[in-house]
């Protein structure tokens, strides 16, 4: 990660908008619904364009969207006043930071652990499971390779960092499973 690049940047930002939020209970700015909270741990969509599946030879061509979930009682409204309250505290422009509601569907999931470098291995064996299960790899349009990092990686040893992969899939055969279908 570049000093002041782009994703350490986004990453700023979300954080700032993210404990505005958790924080508002100290202020004046009261939000109907507030329940005090943790905020999530960070979470990153990754994809190459024009790529059905992932290249990891080709770090370079990564797109990514970083999120951090929040509470249900932030509205749009709330996430706005978030954005303003977190930009004019810092000074800054905060227009990139955008409301995003998410709907993962169908997924494999599986806990990582290790360097992000060792990935490959990890998302290789999820495609096995999802292909014995009767799916497939569905890296189609708004659907993205999904990480939750646990660990901090400024702070954790690559061999300890812990990384949540999901990959979204969707059914497309009979499973390996055993389960037979009746015909007739």
């Amino acid at each position: 990660m570049k000093e002041g690049g782009a994703y350490k940047q986004a990453l700023g930002m979300l954080y700032a908008v993210a404990f505005t939020i958790k924080m508002s209970k100290l202020s004046k700015h009261k939000l109907e619904g507030y329940f005090d909270y943790v905020v999530p741990p960070l979470e990153g969509l990754w994809w190459q364009e024009g790529r059905q599946g992932v290249d990891y030879a080709r770090k370079a061509e990564f797109q990514w969207i970083s999120l951090i979930r929040l509470p249900e009682f932030v509205t749009e409204e709330v996430f706005a006043w978030a954005v303003w309250e977190a930009a004019e505290k810092k000074q800054q422009d905060f227009s990139p930071v955008e409301f995003l509601p998410w709907e993962e569907g169908l997924c494999v999931l599986c806990m990582h652990i290790g360097p992000y470098d060792n990935e490959p291995a990890t998302v290789a064996a999820m495609e096995e499971y999802a292909r014995a299960q009767g799916c497939e790899l569905d890296l189609s349009q708004g659907r993205y390779h999904h990480e939750l990092y646990l660990s901090d990686a400024r702070r954790t040893k690559p061999e300890k960092l812990k990384t949540v992969l999901r990959l979204p899939v969707r059914r497309c055969c009979p499973s390996d499973t055993g389960a037979e279908e009746k015909k007739g």
